[in-house]
C-alpha cells in the first residue's frame, strides 16, 4: 500500500524528494538499517521446516531474499523521491503533512489515512503480550530452583510486573519513538540478532561436531568459524557507527 501510494504521487508530479548521489555522513545510518533488515532472517525455520526435499533450498532461500530485497529496493526508492525528509517511521509520511493544507494528504481516503496513523498501535498491540509472555517466561526460567519452586504471588504476579514495568516505564518517560528504536535497534537489536545467534551456532557446533559422523549434505556455506568472528565484528561495527550517528545527529 505504501508503495502504490508513494508511486501514484511521484507519478503525479507531486514528489518533494531530490536525492543526492551519495552522502558521505549518513553512512551510520545505514549500518542501522542493515540491523533491521536482518528482521527478515528469523522468519526462515518456518519456511525451512515443512520443505521434504531441500535438493533445491539454496535456490527456494535465494528467491526469497531476492523478493526481500526487491520490496526493499521499492521502498527505499520510492520514498526517497516522493517526500522531501524521510521520517525513522515510515508510516509516519503518509500521515497528514499539513493540517491547514488537504492537498498535502497523501491520499484522501479517510480509512486509510487512519490506518497509516494507527499502524504503530496496531504492531505494538500484537507484538506487546507476546514479547512480555515470553520475557516473562524466561524470567521464570533462569531464576526457578527445583529445590524452591514459585510461590502463587511471585508465579502470577511478581515475575509478569517485572516484565512490564520497563515499558510501561519508557512509555510514560518519552514519547521520542524514533530514538527509542535507534536505541534498540543499535545495541539491543545488534546483540540479540548478530551476537546471540553467532555464539549459540559456535557453541552447537562444539557438541554436536563429536557426533556427526557422516558428512552433513545439507551443511551451509557459511559453516566456518571465519563466518562467525564475521558476524560478531560486523555487530560491533554497527553498533559503534549507529552510536555515533545518535551522538553526532544530537550535536
Amino acid at each position: 500500500m505504501m508503495i502504490v501510494l508513494a508511486v501514484i504521487r511521484i507519478s503525479k508530479k507531486q514528489g518533494q524528494g531530490h536525492p543526492s548521489v551519495a552522502t558521505i555522513g549518513d553512512v551510520p545510518n545505514l549500518f542501522g538499517v542493515c540491523v533491521y533488515a536482518f528482521m527478515c532472517h528469523h522468519s526462515l525455520p518456518s519456511l525451512i521446516t515443512p520443505i521434504r526435499n531441500k535438493s533445491k533450498l539454496y535456490n527456494l532461500l535465494a528467491a526469497d531474499y531476492l523478493l526481500i530485497l526487491l520490496f526493499y529496493v521499492l521502498v527505499s526508492f520510492t520514498g526517497i523521491y516522493a517526500f522531501h525528509e524521510i521520517d525513522d517511521l515510515y508510516t509516519l509520511n503518509f500521515s497528514q503533512l499539513d493540517a491547514c493544507d488537504e492537498s498535502s494528504f497523501i491520499t484522501r481516503v479517510k480509512f486509510i489515512q487512519y490506518f497509516f496513523a494507527l499502524f504503530l498501535v496496531f504492531t505494538l498491540s500484537t507484538h506487546f503480550p507476546i514479547i512480555s509472555i515470553t520475557l516473562r517466561n524466561n524470567l521464570k526460567a533462569i531464576c526457578y530452583n527445583e529445590k524452591r519452586p514459585y510461590t502463587f504471588l511471585v508465579d502470577r504476579i511478581v515475575c509478569p510486573l517485572v516484565a512490564l514495568f520497563p515499558p510501561f516505564g519508557i512509555a510514560l518517560a518519552t514519547n521520542k519513538v524514533e530514538f527509542l528504536v535507534g536505541i534498540t535497534g543499535s545495541s539491543a537489536g545488534a546483540g540479540i540478532q548478530y551476537i546471540i545467534p553467532a555464539l549459540l551456532v559456535f557453541n552447537a557446533r562444539r557438541q554436536t561436531a563429536p557426533s556427526m559422523a557422516d558428512e552433513n549434505v545439507h551443511r551451509s556455506p557459511f559453516r566456518g568459524y571465519l563466518w562467525i568472528i564475521f558476524v560478531c565484528v560486523w555487530a560491533v561495527l554497527c553498533m559503534i557507527f549507529v552510536t555515533v550517528n545518535h551522538i553526532i545527529s544530537r550535536k
